[in-house]
């Protein structure tokens, strides 16, 4: 099987289409990612492993308070991080509700929305990015950790890790 590019694509801008797109995206992983672990046991969400975070929980709570930091940039919000101390279940529901939000407010977004470029002054760094670079930078991270998350899992023996390529995505998880 084939799949054939969308009328929507056909119908928008190919920037406005891939965002939407890759916004969509990010929720569909996060959320295939969650379904997988929900099915683990939850004590082993806090199990320690060598990692740049040492747990699955950690690593969702990275994943998502990065993810709430680009959308407050992206939607010109203020910036509340959700709690480090939470439990895995309340991470896991936080980071899908968030996921979700991000993903309606991109899809409602227009060309010129994504084009616009919005200064992000840190104590790290200055830029000056089109709003579109950020949520490809958004994205692009979370998928880094969900890397992490199946790693960790490999440690503690979950050899049955879900499928969440991008391309995966486009042939299989689209709706």
């Amino acid at each position: 099987m084939i799949p054939e590019q969308s009328t929507a694509a056909l119908q928008e801008n190919a920037i406005a289409y891939a965002m939407k797109n890759f916004a969509a995206y990010n929720l569909w992983a996060n959320t295939t990612l969650v379904n997988w672990l929900r099915t683990k046991e939850a004590s082993l969400m806090e199990a320690e492993v060598p990692s740049s975070f040492p747990t699955i929980r950690r690593t969702l709570v990275h994943i998502l308070q990065t993810q709430q930091y680009w959308f407050s940039v992206i939607s010109k919000t203020e910036f509340q991080p959700f709690a480090d101390e939470c439990t895995a279940e309340e991470a896991f529901q936080a980071l899908l509700d968030h996921s979700e939000a991000m993903a309606g407010y991109v899809r409602d977004m227009n060309e010129e929305d994504l084009q616009d470029k919005t200064l992000v002054t840190s104590p790290w760094f200055e830029c000056n990015f089109n709003n579109f670079e950020y949520l490809i930078q958004c994205v692009n991270h979370g998928t880094y950790h969900r890397g992490q998350v199946i790693t960790i899992g490999r440690n503690l023996g979950f050899t049955d890790a879900p499928m969440t390529d991008y391309n995966y995505y486009n042939i299989y998880g689209k709706a």
